[in-house]
């Protein structure tokens, strides 16, 4: 891999990954619903979702994709209608025991799943990739080398941008537990994942 392309390739994806996005969003919303560790399932599908899209992107499955909108169309509503389910779930669970956080109803496949499908439904996410990944690669170097390197910065940079999300969605809740809002967490962290539900079927 090319040095002088990996430190560039560095700053450029840190500066969008800790922007504010879907993702960040849902970070920051389970990280006040279930916590950080809990969140930490969520990571492991949106981080699976990011490489996903990364390769396939470099492989050329995203330009078909682009090629047939539709596709967009259909993993958009699949995917926002999913998440306004589980905000709707939320706004209408009972005040969460600061105190137990591990007993939270969602499994880790659920938190897996919202991450993996948040990440794989984001038509920007698609296109973000599509036109980064290919200036940082070069053509006479392996390409599964170049990409492994890629992929591995991506993972890195992606998972500690969720975990400053997720840790402040934690104070976040913290703070309101002890201002007396404990009630408000779920409607707050419901009210969220709406919003990500209806953002990403709005594209």
């Amino acid at each position: 891999m090319d040095l002088g392309l990996l430190a560039l390739f560095i700053p450029t994806f840190f500066l969008v990954s800790i922007s504010p996005g879907m993702c960040m969003t849902l970070a920051l919303t389970l990280g006040m619903a279930v916590g950080v560790r809990r969140s930490m399932w969520m990571m492991a599908g949106e981080l699976t979702g990011v490489a996903l899209v990364a390769l396939a992107a470099v492989l050329g499955v995203a330009a078909l994709m682009l090629n047939y909108p539709g596709l967009f169309t259909v993993l958009r509503y699949v995917g926002g209608a999913y998440l306004l389910w589980l905000g709707w779930k939320l706004w209408h669970a009972p005040p969460p025991n600061l105190e137990a956080q591990s007993e939270a109803p969602q499994t880790r496949w659920d938190l897996a799943l919202q991450g993996f499908t948040t990440a794989v439904s984001n038509p920007k996410g698609w296109a973000f990739m599509v036109a980064l990944l290919p200036p940082f690669l070069r053509d006479d170097l392996p390409l599964w080398s170049q990409m492994a390197g890629l992929l591995a910065v991506i993972v890195i940079i992606e998972f500690s941008s969720l975990m400053l999300y997720a840790s402040g969605g934690k104070h976040l809740s913290r703070f309101l537990a002890r201002s007396g809002g404990a009630g408000w967490l779920n409607r707050i962290a419901g009210s969220l994942m709406g919003v990500v539900g209806v953002w990403l079927a709005l594209g």
